[in-house]
Formats: C-alpha cells, sequence, structure tokens
C-alpha cells in the first residue's frame, strides 16, 4: 500500500478528531446493530464511527454548496442528487455491520436524514444463471454480478430519478429472491457496501452512452475495511460455525448439508472454503482495490478499528 497516499491516525488521534458530535445511539441500538460475531461497542462507536461522521457530514455539506454554485451559474434550482458513500473490503471482514451502524449514525445527523443502504449481494446473478455459465464457484468475483444493472442501478438514484430499484439477495437461499425489490426513493446519503464496489472492471453502457462505465464512477466517497488476513480467515471460520448451529439448521437454507458435520469437520469446510474462494477473491480482486478507497479502516484481531488512513492524494 502506498503509504505516501495517506495520512495515518492511531485510534486515539481519530478519536480526537470527533470534536462535539454527539452520541445518537442508545445501548438497544447498538444490541440491535452488532453482528452475528461481532459486537459494537459504545467505545467503538464514539472513537471510530463519530469522527467518520463528521467527516462525511463535512463532505456532504460540501457537495450542496457545490450545488449551489452550479444552481447560481445555471440560473435555476437543481436538486442536490444523494450523496453516495462505497464500503468495499473482503469476505467476514465486517462490512454489513459497519455499513448498518454507519446508516444509523448518519440519519441521526439533522442535514440528511433519509439515508439508505443497499448491498451489492443483489446484482449477482441468480445461482440458475451461474451453473449454467460455470461460475457457481465464482460466486461473489466480479464475473458473477451483473454489472449493468448495478450500473442503471446507480445511474437512476444519482440523477435524482423518484425511485430505484434493486434487486434482494436471501443468503439463507442463497440466492436472488424472484419477484422482489429493494426501492430507494431519492434519500439524501446512500450507502452502497460490497466485495468489489471498488472494482476497475467496466460494464457496458446503454445503446447510444458512453461504452464503457465503472460502478465507482457514482461514488462520491470510498471507505475500505482492511485486516490481516489471518485474522480474515478466523473471523470466517468463526461466523461458519456460528450459521450452523443457527441458520444452516432450517431447512431453506442453502448449507442444511453441513448442518450435522462434528466441529472439526466443520472447520476443515470453513477453512477450505475461505482459502480456495475467498482467499482467491481477495487477493486477485479486493485488495487491488484498497488503495482506491477515501479512508482505509485497518481492523485489529479483536475486530475494534486500531487504525484510519485518510486519503490525501
Amino acid at each position: 500500500m502506498d503509504l505516501q497516499a495517506y495520512s495515518t491516525f492511531t485510534r486515539r488521534e481519530w478519536s480526537a478528531l470527533r470534536f462535539n458530535t454527539p452520541l445518537t445511539l442508545s445501548e438497544a441500538d447498538l444490541v440491535a446493530l452488532s453482528g452475528l460475531n461481532e459486537v459494537v461497542s459504545e467505545q467503538e462507536v464514539v472513537e471510530v464511527y463519530l469522527p467518520l461522521s463528521r467527516l462525511l457530514n463535512l463532505h456532504v455539506r460540501a457537495a450542496r454548496q457545490l450545488g449551489a454554485v452550479k444552481d447560481e451559474f445555471l440560473g435555476r434550482f437543481v436538486r442536490s442528487p444523494p450523496y453516495v458513500v462505497a464500503i468495499a473490503g473482503s469476505v467476514a471482514v465486517g462490512k454489513s455491520t459497519f455499513a448498518r451502524v454507519l446508516q444509523a449514525i448518519l440519519a441521526r445527523w439533522p442535514d440528511h436524514p433519509h439515508v439508505e443502504l443497499v448491498t451489492t449481494d443483489g446484482f449477482l446473478r441468480p445461482n440458475a444463471w451461474l451453473q449454467e455459465n460455470g461460475l457457481m464457484q465464482r460466486k461473489g468475483f466480479p464475473e458473477s454480478y451483473d454489472l449493468r444493472a448495478m450500473v442503471e442501478f446507480l445511474g437512476r438514484v444519482k440523477s435524482g430519478a423518484a425511485e430505484a430499484k434493486a434487486p434482494v439477495y436471501s443468503h439463507q437461499a442463497y440466492d436472488i429472491v424472484p419477484g422482489q425489490w429493494q426501492t430507494v426513493a431519492q434519500p439524501d446519503i446512500l450507502i452502497f457496501e460490497g466485495l468489489n464496489v471498488l472494482q476497475t472492471k467496466t460494464a457496458e453502457g446503454p445503446v447510444g452512452r458512453s461504452p464503457a462505465v465503472l460502478v465507482s464512477d457514482f461514488f462520491d466517497f470510498s471507505l475500505y475495511l482492511d485486516a490481516d488476513r489471518t485474522d480474515i480467515e478466523n473471523w470466517y471460520i468463526e461466523r461458519f460455525l456460528l450459521l450452523q448451529r443457527g441458520a444452516f439448521r432450517k431447512r431453506s437454507s442453502f448449507f442444511h448439508h453441513y448442518k450435522d458435520l462434528p466441529d472439526r469437520e466443520a472447520r476443515d469446510i470453513a477453512r477450505q472454503i475461505w482459502r480456495d474462494i475467498n482467499l482467491l477473491n481477495l487477493t486477485e480482486n479486493i485488495l487491488p482495490t484498497r488503495e482506491r478507497a477515501h479512508v482505509v479502516l485497518r481492523k485489529r484481531a479483536d475486530h475494534m478499528i486500531g487504525e484510519v488512513r485518510l486519503r490525501q492524494i
């Protein structure tokens, strides 16, 4: 990683940048927002999320001021488009939990109460398509996503369309839910979370438009959750074992056949899935995008953020 492009803050230094940003989440909120194997503490919110929310609030305000400049130049009011924040990182690094907490905090700022969260899971190709094209073992890799649909969705959001619809993904069924959609209606902020959101692979544009568009072209700000690979592997295995004792026991679960595996065998399978699929995706596709992020948040082995890097150039 090119550290010259970033200013690096220790946790204590980053925490000091909170200034007087108030804590607006209750203990019950934190319990509800915590992940399967990741507890969100008040200390983490105060020392990491609140300074980050202050930074993002300043960026949103600056974007609106720039929009006012355009209004003045054009001599007419142009509605400010939603501010789009991307969150990238590996499987099991804690993106979903991080995104939920950030959404809850940002929505409590009075300037932008309408904050939506959309994950890229909904833009995965259906399992039938993946199987037909021999990509089931590449699920989560760039080629397993419908990039055109993703670009069209973000394009509608950024253009200020009355609403934009994203497909819905079921982690239990491990597949797209036919006929179900998440509707996003002109939010103040959209958080867009996923594995490869910062990738440089292009999607062909609609007929008559530019032939190549990056998903990241629609982002105003981007975050990358980082950690040692050994720690992420341990978190993945831990999560797999928790799911085996819970969600996998449901007959409707795609992974129901793993429910009765002995602990040692379950660990071996989880480790194999991690190394054959998720680690490969991380090293080939996700990690190379890290330096495109405006902020890199480095996690410790205990899931807490230990260091924050803010891009300067």
